[in-house]
């Protein structure tokens, strides 16, 4: 049986347009702190805050949200509230 793949169109402004906050481990920050932290400023559940920090705290970095570049900076603004560095880079690099 033969089947017809849909086409699919990429927008490159669509790729371009979509951004992602990086938080980074900071040691002195408490772990339960930076969950709670994130879950605030993603309004995500516990479970994914908790595999974000702990990506994070394992790996040195994680990225905990994606979505404008605007959205991302205020993610980013209350995860630096707690002295944790977060920054928003694009999601592709171009």
């Amino acid at each position: 049986m033969n089947q017809t793949l849909p086409e699919i169109n990429l927008d490159e402004s669509a790729l371009q347009s979509r951004w992602m906050t990086v938080i980074y481990n900071k040691e002195d920050v408490e772990y339960d702190l930076v969950v709670l932290t994130v879950m605030a400023a993603t309004q995500c559940t516990v479970e994914e805050a908790e595999i974000e920090t702990w990506e994070a705290h394992h790996y040195g970095k994680a990225a905990i949200h994606f979505a404008s570049e605007s959205a991302c900076q205020e993610v980013a603004e209350v995860i630096r509230t707690i002295g944790v560095k977060a920054e928003v880079v694009p999601e592709w690099e171009s």
